[in-house]
Formats: structure tokens, sequence, C-alpha cells
């Protein structure tokens, strides 16, 4: 289920292609990159690395770059059985404090298991609401926590949930990688332009193969070598340093290993995966060559959250590309790229701007 607000969207990039470097020989004059850096590995004069003087804080963790949205929104997610009456008191509530609301988008649906009848009809009762309200406290007149409480009470009263962001934090994101650079390199230019507003704090791999990329960004980078006998050892000591660097979200970004249960119930939606393939069609491995024995017409990309269900997490956002029988695998999987790293962004992006709401084994996910 998408619910959109009408907001228009920024149209997405990255499509596989050439770097070009202007030549400019004005000091002055940004150098400007474009095309894929998918596969660079001596990209250093191309892509400048931070400056490390200006991007560590003073206990030596990355900055990132400034949120350019104002950190007085606040963010209001509310979900809970249909009831009269719950915009109006949610934004009554809001504007006794003097806060304005900016945007509010709502949406509600049939239970599944209710969801019957003839001629089309169906059961009208159990519907489920979702809300998502963004708010500005700039001249909120009471102390947050008197909001906090009032909120509470509001969903007590609804029989509802709730998750409330002030926006004056931006979460921390540690991105698992293997072999594959697509993905990293995606989410590491789009941080850097400001796209994602978080703090990239750490990337993991059970290789050495990506550590240029993530030192051209100035991002600590860690291996964990996997072996059978050893992945329980491994997976434990991943997860200390998640707890050191206080992580709120991890972005398998093409990580070839399944993680266990402990580590998955650790992060309850707060892993988000990119598998190949679009789901629920050829989950596990291989999901292109598989594809292809099948002489699909389209292949996708889909992002979800990661359970102990291999691949079977809710989903976040997916996207699909045409092929036909001229293409084979190498096609498919070049083709597949671009869905991957565009797909998975989109789904950060939405997590980190808190536009997702969990209900049982499904994904409301909200417009920009």
């Amino acid at each position: 289920l998408i619910v959109n607000t009408g907001r228009a969207d920024d149209p997405t990039h990255g499509d596989t292609g050439t770097l070009h470097q202007n030549n400019n020989n004005d000091d002055n004059t940004p150098k400007v990159v474009t095309g894929s850096l998918s596969g660079a590995k001596n990209v250093s004069k191309i892509v400048p690395p931070y400056n490390h003087c200006n991007f560590a804080n003073s206990d030596n963790r990355p900055r990132s770059y400034p949120n350019r949205t104002t950190p007085n929104y606040a963010r209001l997610l509310v979900s809970g059985p249909d009831a009269s009456g719950i915009v109006a008191s949610f934004s009554q509530l809001l504007f006794e404090h003097n806060c304005g609301i900016v945007d509010c988008a709502s949406e509600s649906s049939e239970k599944d298991h209710l969801f019957r009848g003839n001629n089309g009809g169906g059961n009208l009762d159990g519907r489920h609401f979702y809300q998502r309200i963004l708010f500005d406290t700039s001249n909120m007149n009471v102390d947050r926590t008197i909001v906090e409480r009032e909120i509470w009470a509001m969903c007590r009263r609804f029989g509802m949930e709730s998750q409330l962001s002030w926006g004056d934090k931006r979460r921390n994101v540690a991105i698992f990688v293997s072999k594959y650079d697509h993905c990293l390199w995606e989410l590491l230019l789009r941080h850097r332009a400001g796209e994602l507003p978080c703090n990239i704090q750490h990337i993991l791999s059970n290789h050495d193969d990506l550590r240029p990329v993530a030192d051209t960004f100035g991002v600590p980078y860690s291996v964990f070598p996997i072996a059978k006998e050893t992945k329980s050892e491994q997976e434990q000591k991943q997860m200390r340093l998640l707890a050191e660097r206080n992580i709120d979200l991890i972005v398998l970004a093409r990580y070839m290993q399944v993680l266990s249960p402990r580590f998955c119930n650790s992060y309850p939606n707060r892993i988000i995966n990119i598998h190949h393939s679009f789901l629920p069609a050829f989950v596990g491995a291989s999901p292109y060559h598989r594809a292809h024995e099948r002489g699909v017409k389209l292949i996708g990309a889909t992002a979800h959250y990661a359970t102990v269900d291999l691949d079977e997490g809710p989903i976040i956002e997916q996207d699909i590309m045409r092929v036909s029988h001229r293409d084979d695998v190498k096609d498919l999987v070049r083709k597949g790229r671009t869905l991957e790293k565009n797909v998975l962004v989109s789904a950060v992006k939405a997590h980190l701007e808190d536009r997702i709401l969990v209900h049982k084994n499904k994904c409301i996910v909200f417009g920009e």
C-alpha cells in the first residue's frame, strides 16, 4: 500500500555510464563528475576525499553534511483501528500547543481476513488506520515531554501505536558490503550530496575489496572474514562494533551473507536489505540466473526489512525493467545494478525521513 501526498519527487539518477570530469583550469571552479563510479578503484583525483579537519567531530566520529530541512520539523506516525475523530483529535492536540501542521497524509484499509462480500462489497468493520503528520515546532509553547505524554494518552484512547521523531537528531547508519560496489557508491554519493539525512558511521565487510571506496569518502572500514566455523564469533564482534557506534540503521548493500536470527531480532525493522529480484519471485541466491532460465520479460529489485525468514521481510520499495530473450545473464546483471542502487537509496531515504509504517508483514510508505 503506497500513500502519496502529491509532492513532486526528485528524479532518480545513477545510470551506468562513463566518468566525465570538468577540466577547467580555473582552480575556483568545482570539478563535476557524472556517470557511474561502479568498479572504480583509484578515484581520489576525480572525487576528492573529505577534509578530515572538517569531517571529524571532537570525538573523532564522522560529521554528516548539514541537513537541508529545518530542525524544527517533527514527524508523528500513528496506526491502529480506524475510528471517527482520529485526524481531528491529533490535529487539535498539536494546534493547542501552537504547532503548525506542514503536511498530513492518512489512509485506512480493511484487514485482509475481514475483506469479504459479494459483488465487490466488503465488511467495513475492522479497518486499520495509518497517518503521518509533519509539524513545525518552532513556536511550540510547552515542553516536549508534555506533547509526548498527551500523544501517548491520545493513542491509548484510540487503541493506537505511535512513533514520534523531533527531527533534531540524525540517525547513525552502518553499511554492510561484500564485493559488489555499485550500491555502496550510490549511498555514499547521495549522502555527500545531502540527500540522505544521516551519519554514515562505519562500513563493515567480509572482504577488503571495497576499502578504497570507503577511504575516498573518509568512512571507517572494518573487515570481518566469515567462515562457517567462525560466523557466530564474527557476528558477535560486528554487533559489539555497532553498539559502540550507536548504530540506528543497518543497510545491507549487497552483503552476501545471511544474518543469524539473533542479529535480525536485535534490530527489528532497522535492517534494510536489497535483493536483486522482484520479490516474492526468485528468493535466495542467483536470482538473475534463475530468471534467465525461466525466460522472464521483466527483472526487478526489492528493498525490504531483513527478518529471520530469508527475503521474506516487509517490502519497502521495488522497481522493474523490461528485458527480452536477447539478454543473457550478464545483461540482466548489468541492467539490474541500476535498479538495485536506486531502489535501495529510496528505501533508506524513506526510513530516515520516517515515512514508513510496518503493519504485520507489510510496509505503508508515505510519499515525500
